[in-house]
């Protein structure tokens, strides 16, 4: 174990460098987390005879990722930086990845400020294209998990969102203090786990939309749960009754998750 608590001491989260600018293996993990959930798409949408084809996902996971990207910084500028005034009245600042003429790269994403972009880009791409907004929103509940596990790894491997101090043999050393490995927990529930359920459970679903809402309730359970080991973010920390500001967002998006499901599962009684 003594390897894997002192890891931090001997891996470099630099995974090369190409003409002065430095290559992350975060950012690796990221682009390997955005193929393999369009890879799953794929995959599941001919397994299961989905009538989305290959050009349409492509075309979709554009628009996408670009909302993502966008909610994203936009998110964690507004909620986690601290200088959302200054940001938003220098908006070139955003994607600016110089700090004081040093290449540094983009820092700073939130979860939750890129589900609204998500949303954002999905309405968009399926009004649009004429697709249909809830089967195409529940490929994505099945897709996205797996992408979702290696982004985790490469806040691991970047040595970011790291976990509460603790004392069990698994913790990671963090500029000397013993921390939980909370990415590699947030990684294995809000990602491996959840696309277990959801992949074993999609043949049950009874309307469109039903898996969407699904990953929705599932991922701010786990996120819930997870933020127990994480360290709140740096200048908030918690925010009320000891929850940090993860699991206030989380409790919005179940809440919101649940009355989506009761909302749809109603508009389909409505139609019989």
């Amino acid at each position: 174990m003594e390897f894997w608590n002192h890891i931090y001491e001997k891996f470099d989260p630099v995974a090369f460098s190409v003409a002065g600018f430095s290559v992350h293996w975060y950012g690796i993990m990221y682009v390997l987390a955005l193929l393999i959930a369009l890879f799953m798409a794929k995959w599941i949408a001919k397994r299961d005879g989905l009538k989305f084809s290959s050009a349409v996902l492509d075309n979709y996971f554009i628009w996408v990722e670009i909302g993502v990207i966008l909610g994203a910084r936009l998110g964690y500028i507004a909620i986690y930086s601290g200088e959302a005034l200054w940001y938003f009245t220098h908006p070139w600042q955003i994607f600016n990845p110089f700090y004081n003429g040093e290449f540094i790269g983009i820092r700073g994403m939130s979860y939750h400020g890129a589900v609204v972009g998500f949303i954002i880009a999905t309405i968009a791409f399926c009004r649009r294209h004429a697709q249909n907004q809830w089967a195409l929103l529940d490929l994505v509940a099945l897709s996205v998990p797996l992408g979702y596990f290696f982004g985790r790894i490469g806040n691991f491997l970047n040595q970011e969102l790291i976990g509460r101090v603790t004392d069990v043999s698994w913790g990671i050393f963090v500029d000397g203090v013993l921390r939980h490995p909370s990415q590699i927990y947030e990684g294995l529930l809000e990602g491996i786990l959840i696309f277990v359920i959801l992949f074993f459970s999609r043949k049950f679903k009874k309307f469109d939309g039903e898996l969407i809402c699904n990953y929705a309730i599932l991922y701010t359970f786990m996120r819930f749960v997870s933020e127990f080991f994480r360290e709140p973010d740096a200048g908030i920390g918690f925010v009320i009754a000891g929850f940090s500001m993860g699991q206030i967002l989380s409790l919005v998006m179940f809440l919101a998750g649940v009355i989506l499901k009761i909302s749809l599962k109603f508009q389909l009684i409505g139609r019989n």
